[in-house]
């Protein structure tokens, strides 16, 4: 059985990282760039498909994401290094305001205009489980170490943070209205912040658990 102090810091470091990778505020600037002519009922039905296929993908990937990686003969302290190193770039377009790769490229974007269902792509992959939300949800879900539990938390919290973005892409008229450009970029910048320093902890931790490993080797 987990205690308190496990339960605790699942939540926490769950929460803040799903939060930061999903980034439900900055979702609502995009969405409305994709979306915005759309009538009503069209942004509520596509807010609602993307948010289940992204859950679903995400579902998929902590389940059975581990499986994949042995599969592949990847070390889970190898991937945890490569989700921080991912995380970590994806930190610094966050801060600087850059265009990040692992959203999607211009010619992406150009042709999610042109499409006419956006929910599955770009919104579900790659802006809301894209690849460092991917990499995250596996490495929260092995933080759990088996116990189900602390397992069902993880899903729970990031059930949770969904939610948010869902809430985000039904609300982005009246969330750009409120915060405008402005409070965008500095919501995304103080989030950059803190991913970045999660990424450190996820390199920091996975290279001393291969020097672990070498060590018992040794």
């Amino acid at each position: 059985m987990a205690d308190l102090a496990d339960i605790t810091t699942t939540s926490y470091r769950t929460f803040l990282t799903m939060l930061v990778v999903m980034d439900p505020i900055g979702l609502a600037p995009i969405f409305i760039g994709l979306a915005g002519n759309r009538p009503a009922f069209e942004r509520r039905r596509i807010a609602s498909k993307a948010t289940l296929v992204a859950g679903v993908i995400i579902l998929a990937f902590g389940l059975f994401g581990q499986a994949l990686l042995r599969h592949l003969g990847i070390s889970l302290s190898a991937f945890r290094i490569a989700g921080g190193l991912l995380l970590f770039m994806i930190a610094l377009d966050m801060v600087f305001a850059r265009t990040s790769g692992s959203k999607e490229t211009p010619e992406e974007e150009k042709e999610a205009q042109e499409r006419s269902d956006i929910s599955v792509f770009p919104l579900a992959i790659p802006l809301i489980a894209g690849p460092g939300t991917l990499a995250s949800i596996m490495i929260q879900a092995n933080t759990a170490h088996g116990n189900p539990l602390l397992l069902f938390l993880v899903f729970m919290v990031t059930a949770l943070v969904l939610l948010l973005c869902y809430l985000a892409l039904r609300l982005s008229g009246q969330i750009a209205r409120v915060i405008g450009v402005t409070g965008v970029h500095v919501v995304t910048r103080v989030l950059g912040v803190l991913l970045g320093a999660l990424a450190v902890q996820y390199v920091a931790d996975g290279v001393l658990e291969l020097m672990r490993g070498g060590l018992k080797l040794g």
